[in-house]
């Protein structure tokens, strides 16, 4: 499996220019929705995705943001 954590990191790539194979597998590590995703999860995953947020406000709730990147990968996998 290729495992992203979605994530606020520098490096992150944005969930609208991640490009995915649809010949490997893919784990998806969301955070806690006040620490968000432990370091050392960061370290061992092959990268974060971050969701393109514009205001103020850069914060959603984890269901939400299962939800939107869950999506996502669904449509550029099928």
């Amino acid at each position: 499996y290729i495992v992203y954590s979605v994530e606020q990191a520098e490096g992150s790539v944005m969930l609208d220019e991640l490009v995915l194979d649809k010949t490997k597998k893919y784990a998806v590590v969301m955070g806690n929705e006040v620490k968000g995703v432990q370091q050392e999860v960061i370290d061992h995953s092959h990268g974060c995705i971050e969701i393109p947020q514009y205001g103020t406000k850069h914060s959603l709730n984890v269901s939400v943001t299962a939800g939107i990147v869950i999506w996502d990968l669904f449509k550029k996998l099928r």
